[in-house]
């Protein structure tokens, strides 16, 4: 004979199971299914994301490029793209992917609501570059289209994100692409830079501490298979073709004019004097407004006075006061030198 009181412990450990599994909204079964709906929908879009890519930029985009961009399995892609085609948002021939207008439509819903992120993060917080694409992607899932309009009108209808790619209109209209690789220039070549690639974050991290933004000039000295250096900012940097290949620029057809030479501040030795001439386009606004709110305006007498023990921050005498300014700070700030370096 089974022993009641173990009968009903049984009883009341399956139900709490059951309870725990199935109590509505809250049970992990009903967790578990939201979890799996809302990672099929980051997959649909960002595949949708990926194949418009290859479309603006003429790329051909097939299961594999779409199952290397989603870091998932060929099948798993194949599974994919089916569901696409059922949801009417894609169309396959001869392996190759292409868009229904509708799934154009809510591409570019998603590129918008991405960029117009990473347009937030850099004017409108202290996040560091590097971070902006990561929480952008998480963000762009989440943000409704409405929500997306209200956030564009916050920051003054952008058109262009901080890596240079244009932002798209509500109503889904998209400039066409413009610019060509770095590697295309000749040696002597100017040219403007219009866009940084993120991705991969590799390749990015490397543009990044080279200090490589939209807004640059640069001028090509030497361009070979195996590296290319170019002259940006009055600074050389050389890169591997591969990484140079993820700058677009568009190509000055006149020479550039350069009205004053310019140095950095933080290239000033102590004691030594210049003249503020300009700040880095690579500066953002909440960097620029606490630069400008220090009195580092064009045509501003510095004078650079104190190192700190390591060398970094430096103190720096501006209109009487005295200010510390980290290097990588300092490097946004141009100067003209009133005398030579010290030595």
């Amino acid at each position: 004979m089974i022993n009641p009181l173990i009968a009903l412990a049984v009883f009341a450990v399956l139900s709490g199971s059951l309870c725990l599994l199935f109590w509505p909204d809250r049970g992990l079964y009903w967790r578990w299914q939201r979890m799996h709906r809302k990672s099929e929908l980051v997959n649909i879009e960002d595949a949708l994301k990926h194949i418009y890519d290859c479309e603006y930029t003429n790329r051909t985009a097939t299961v594999d490029s779409v199952a290397g961009c989603l870091e998932i399995s060929s099948d798993r892609a194949v599974d994919l793209i089916q569901r696409l085609e059922d949801l009417e948002l894609l169309t396959a021939s001869d392996e190759t992917l292409h868009l229904t207008p509708a799934g154009r439509q809510s591409a570019l819903r998603v590129i918008r609501i991405h960029r117009l992120w990473e347009r937030y993060l850099a004017d409108r917080t202290g996040q560091p570059q590097s971070t902006w694409h990561g929480l952008a992607d998480r963000w762009e899932h989440k943000t409704s289209p409405a929500q997306a309009d209200s956030l564009a009108a916050r920051l003054g209808s952008p058109r262009f994100d901080p890596h240079g790619d244009p932002i798209p209109l509500s109503d889904g209209e998209m400039p066409e692409h413009r610019g060509t690789p770095l590697t295309n220039l000749d040696e002597g070549d100017r040219a403007t830079i219009v866009h940084v690639e993120d991705e991969p974050p590799a390749i990015y991290a490397q543009l990044l501490a080279e200090g490589l933004h939209p807004g640059m000039t640069v001028r090509v000295i030497e361009a070979t298979p195996t590296r290319i250096q170019f002259e940006a900012d009055a600074e050389e940097i050389v890169l591997a073709p591969i990484v140079a290949a993820n700058i677009t620029v568009v190509p000055l057809v006149e020479p550039e004019t350069v009205e004053l030479p310019f140095e950095r501040l933080s290239d000033l030795k102590i004691a030594q004097r210049a003249r503020v001439v300009g700040i880095s386009p690579a500066c953002r606004s909440s960097q620029m407004r606490r630069l400008l709110d220090l009195g580092l305006v064009p045509g501003t007498e510095v004078q650079a006075e104190l190192d700190s023990p390591r060398g970094d921050p430096t103190a720096y005498r501006v209109r009487g006061a005295l200010i510390a300014l980290r290097d990588d700070q300092a490097r946004l700030v141009y100067v003209t030198c009133e005398e030579p370096q010290v030595a």
